[in-house]
């Protein structure tokens, strides 16, 4: 005697599926974080504030910098 499968779901009742099955796998990959307490996170966030306030003001430095050389020099050379 032949073993007969069920018939393998189609079109939306498939794609519906395949959205449980991944919600599923998020929810129980969410349980699986640990999350930072209250200190971890305040540290985390001061030093991307910092960070953040030095990596700008290189940026605008180096703006700066290029600004002198590239456009003011430029210009005093074909005078």
């Amino acid at each position: 005697m032949a073993v007969v499968e069920a018939p393998r779901p189609v079109g939306m009742v498939r794609w519906v599926g395949q959205v449980r099955e991944f919600f599923q796998a998020v929810w129980a990959e969410l349980h699986k974080v640990v999350w930072p307490n209250r200190e971890e996170l305040i540290k985390a966030t001061r030093m991307i504030v910092i960070l953040s306030v030095a990596l700008g003001l290189f940026i605008g430095w180096m703006d700066l910098l290029f600004n002198l050389v590239l456009v003011d020099g430029v210009a005093r050379l074909t005078r």
